[in-house]
């Protein structure tokens, strides 16, 4: 994830909150800068930069990729939400704000914007299919339960991040699930087995689940 954000006290705020829930994260402070790096997943922009205007920014960004890119700024006004949006903004979040709707919307822009389609989900030799729910290793496809499946589309949303316990449970499971979470180690434990995939499914020990690099 990248935070193109000038304000080095929000941005650090920013970084530290998100490193927290698992995600790895870059920061710069130019949209020269941002031009220039390789892009990740997400972006997380600010419409006032020092060096140039944010919604040309985010139009080169959309000109170059698909990634999911989320405005964050002061300017709440109609005409400005507008601006970006039409410039390729998913999203636009005004300050301040809660670092949980962050996440939320975060997530939500992901489950929309996924690498090789709408539906199709790709991770080194892992595919998953969600129209179909089916997942291929290698080609090769592997039948898995319902729950099982929820939880390799919930990690794979965003591959690399640290995927909390409960919110693998409140996606799998539901979102008031109260019941014992040693059931959500039996099905990762079979799901790891039926992929047959060392490493694919690590465990961050205290933190949750994520799917390792290839």
């Amino acid at each position: 994830m990248l935070i193109v954000e000038d304000d080095v006290a929000i941005a650090t705020q920013l970084t530290r909150g998100l490193v927290r829930g698992g995600y790895r994260v870059d920061h710069v402070t130019t949209g020269r800068e941002a031009l220039n790096r390789n892009l990740p997943d997400v972006v997380l922009l600010d419409l006032e930069l020092p060096d140039s205007d944010g919604v040309s920014v985010c139009r080169a960004l959309r000109d170059r990729s698909d990634i999911a890119i989320i405005v964050i700024t002061a300017y709440g006004e109609e005409v400005d939400r507008v601006s970006a949006l039409d410039a390729g903004a998913d999203d636009y979040l005004v300050k301040p704000f809660g670092l949980a709707e962050l996440q939320a919307r975060i997530r939500a822009v992901l489950r929309r914007v996924r690498p090789g389609g709408a539906d199709v989900m790709k991770h080194g030799p892992l595919m998953i299919d969600s129209r179909t729910r089916k997942v291929t290793v290698a080609g090769e496809e592997i039948p898995l339960t319902a729950k099982e499946f929820d939880i390799l589309e919930c990690l794979a949303i965003d591959p690399g991040r640290v995927v909390s316990r409960q919110e693998v449970l409140e996606t799998a499971w539901d979102a008031h699930w109260y019941g014992p979470t040693k059931v959500l180690d039996v099905h990762v434990a079979a799901l790891r087995k039926k992929l047959g995939v060392p490493g694919l499914i690590e465990t961050v020990y205290g933190r949750g689940y994520r799917l390792g690099d290839f």
